[in-house]
C-alpha cells in the first residue's frame, strides 16, 4: 500500500512491529570459566580447549531462566505543514512496548512484566541540502511523549513499594521532552565544491514523573561513549553519545545503574570533504563537545558539562552505508577518573 496520501501535501502513515528475546549466561558456566581462567597455564589443566582444562561447551552457557523479552507495536501519522514554511512536518505516533524479565540482572527491574503505552508528538523542521555531506541548512525537532498517569487513579501507595516489587512498574508512566537542533554553516562560497562546513548542535532531554515515588527506570538516558545504538544493552533506556568518555559513564558508573532523567549535549564540528562522488563520500572533521546527564531533574545544571575534543573521519559507500571513526579526549573526571583518550566507531548513523 502506498504510504502517501492527501494530494498536493502528502501525509504519511506507518505501522511497525518488533519482537526480540535475549538470554543471559549461566552463573555455573561463568563461575567455572573464571575458575579455569585463573587456575594456570592451559596445558596443565588451566583454561583453553582440549588441553586438560574445560572444553568450551557453549551450550552450557545458555540459561533460558535469565532473559528479557520485548514486543512492540507502533502506528504513526505524519503531515507536511505549510506554516510557518514548507520545511515543517508534524508526526504523531502511538506506541506499545511490553517487557518480560526473568532474573535479568542488567536492569533495575529484574523480574515481572511491564507495559508501556505512550503517545509521541513531534514537530520538526529540516532545510538541509544534502544528507551525506550537508553544506547548509538546519534541523530542528521538538518532541513530547507521555503515558497515562496510572498512579493518579490506581489507588496504590507507591511510597511503601520497593523497586523490586513486580507490580510497581507493571504499567510504566512518564512524560518525556526532547529538543534537538543542528545548524550547518558553509565557510566558503557555494561555487566551491569542497566547501568546509561548521556544524553546531544543541540537545536537551528530560524525563518526568507523575508520582515522585514511581519514577520510571524505562526511557531514561544512558549517556557516554559512542552511542552507536538507539537503545542501550538494557533495551529500555535511550543511548546518548558523548565522545571522550566510556559508554554509560555519565550519570552512573558505566554499569547497569547508569541512567539519567535529564541530559544536555552541545557540540561544534568543522568538516572538510576529501571526496564527493556518487560512488563514495569521504570527509574529515575536528570537534569540541560537552554534555552531562543527571539522575534528578532538580540537579540539572546547563553549565555543569563534561568536555571533550577530538578528530575523526567519515566514509559513505552505497553498498555499506555510513562508517567512521573518532578519536576523542575527555578533559573532565567521571566517577573519579579522567575521561582520557577513547576511540569511537560509527556504523550507520552520526553521533
Amino acid at each position: 500500500m502506498d504510504p502517501w496520501f492527501g494530494g498536493r501535501r502528502p501525509n504519511t502513515l506507518s505501522v511497525s512491529a518488533y519482537f526480540s528475546k535475549q538470554t543471559d549466561i549461566s552463573s555455573n558456566y561463568y563461575n567455572n570459566s573464571m575458575s579455569n581462567y585463573y587456575s594456570g597455564y592451559p596445558y596443565y589443566g588451566g583454561y583453553g580447549s582440549s588441553y586438560g582444562g574445560y572444553n568450551n561447551n557453549y551450550e552450557l552457557a545458555y540459561d533460558p531462566d535469565k532473559s528479557i523479552m520485548m514486543f512492540g507495536l507502533s502506528a504513526g501519522y505524519g503531515k507536511r505543514l505549510n506554516w510557518p514554511d514548507d520545511y515543517f512536518q508534524f508526526m504523531a505516533t502511538l506506541n506499545y512496548q511490553m517487557y518480560v524479565m526473568h532474573d535479568w540482572a542488567y536492569f533495575l527491574v529484574q523480574n515481572g512484566t511491564s507495559h508501556n503505552i505512550n503517545l509521541e508528538l513531534m514537530l520538526q523542521r529540516n532545510s538541509t541540502d544534502n544528507p551525506l555531506y550537508t553544506r547548509r541548512g538546519s534541523e530542528f525537532s521538538f518532541s513530547v511523549s507521555a503515558t497515562p498517569p496510572y498512579s493518579l487513579w490506581d489507588g496504590k501507595n507507591y511510597a511503601n513499594m520497593s523497586d523490586n516489587d513486580e507490580s510497581k512498574f507493571k504499567f510504566i508512566e512518564y512524560h518525556k521532552w526532547k529538543f534537538k537542533a543542528k545548524i550547518f554553516s558553509p565557510l566558503a562560497p557555494s561555487a566551491i565544491k569542497r566547501t568546509p562546513v561548521l556544524m553546531t548542535r544543541v540537545e536537551y532531554g528530560f524525563l518526568g514523573s507523575y508520582n515522585k515515588h514511581k519514577r520510571s527506570p524505562f526511557e531514561t538516558f544512558y549517556m557516554g561513549g559512542d552511542g552507536m545504538s538507539g537503545y542501550s544493552s538494557t533495551y529500555a533506556t535511550e543511548t546518548i553519545g558523548l565522545r571522550g568518555y566510556e559508554n554509560g559513564s555519565i550519570a552512573g558508573n558505566a554499569g547497569y545503574n547508569s541512567y539519567g532523567y535529564a541530559y544536555s549535549r552541545l557540540a561544534m564540528e568543522l568538516r572538510y570533504p576529501f571526496l564527493l562522488e556518487p560512488s563514495s563520500t569521504i570527509y574529515g572533521l575536528v570537534f569540541v563537545e560537552a554534555g552531562n546527564a543527571w539522575k534528578d531533574l532538580k540537579s540539572f545544571n546547563p553549565f555543569d558539562l563534561k568536555r571533550s575534543v577530538g578528530i575523526g573521519a567519515r566514509i559513505f559507500l552505497p553498498m555499506i552505508g555510513l562508517m567512521g571513526i573518532d578519536m576523542a579526549y575527555g578533559f573532565d573526571k567521571v566517577n573519579g577518573k579522567r575521561g582520557g583518550w577513547h576511540p569511537h566507531f560509527i556504523i550507520g548513523h552520526e553521533f
